[in-house]
């Protein structure tokens, strides 16, 4: 059974880091709520939920994907780019360690944000970002390629995180909102979408994607193409540079 790691959203979540985006406000409710929702898709389709201890002092913990990253029977956790965010490491940690799951860490003076690493196959695409460096990306090569995975740094300017600007659909596909991708011709495979909210998308299985319900023409490209799309709301995520992927970790069997 495919687990989901998650964290509830802080009572000051609207104080999050912004990189790319103005300030706007922030329900703080209705960003429970959209969470609840969202978590409930992947209960209501055989995952096993495990929530991580809440961090209700840091604005961004609910992002947990920034923090960990799962390759097979590794969880790589990482150290943030932004220096308000490395208070959130431990409490994944000790979720990551629960799950039985071998563990390995970028130090310092390496950063790495979940966010700007994307799988596609064997092969792990590196957003080089303002909260990923190089000796962060030098200390993942060195612990995957001895484990069979090849990873390829990707120039991200004009998004937070490289997964701000592309995913992959299950058959590898990556998409993106063309105007926010440095360069899709360093993807074997790249297909365009036409909204900026449709860039991100959660594989649930090799038929179905998760994505927001803000992309609505998105959506139905994904449905063209045969996929089973389910659809959930996260504004109050998006208002601060967060996305479908972001609020989950995904540790598959």
């Amino acid at each position: 059974m495919p687990r989901l790691l998650v964290r509830r959203p802080s009572p000051r979540l609207a104080d999050g880091e912004l990189t790319h985006l103005d300030r706007v406000p922030v329900d703080a409710d209705l960003a429970l709520a959209q969470w609840r929702a969202y978590v409930d898709a992947f209960r209501s389709r055989g995952w096993d939920v495990v929530e991580i201890e809440p961090a209700d002092a840091q604005p961004d913990g609910v992002f947990v994907e920034d923090a960990v990253v799962v390759f097979g029977d590794l969880a790589v956790l990482c150290r943030a780019g932004a220096g308000s965010r490395r208070g959130e490491a431990e409490t994944v940690r000790a979720g990551v360690t629960a799950s039985g799951i071998e563990t390995a860490d970028i130090v310092e003076p390496g950063t790495l944000d979940g966010g700007d690493v994307l799988k596609v196959g064997r092969v792990v695409y590196v957003g080089a970002s303002a909260r990923t460096n190089a000796d962060g990306i030098a200390q993942l090569r060195a612990l995957l390629e001895p484990r069979g995975w090849e990873v390829r740094e990707i120039p991200v300017t004009k998004v937070l995180h490289l997964k701000s600007g592309v995913t992959a659909l299950p058959d590898g596909t990556v998409i993106g909102y063309e105007p926010l991708v440095d360069d899709p011709a360093l993807f074997p495979a790249f297909a365009g979408v036409p909204e900026e909210h449709g860039t991100a998308v959660v594989v649930l299985d090799e038929h179905t994607v998760l994505m927001s319900s803000d992309a609505p023409e998105t959506a139905d490209a994904h449905r063209a193409r045969g996929l089973d799309v389910v659809t959930v709301d996260v504004s109050e995520f998006e208002k601060l540079e967060g996305c479908v992927t972001c609020l989950s970790v995904r540790v598959r069997d």
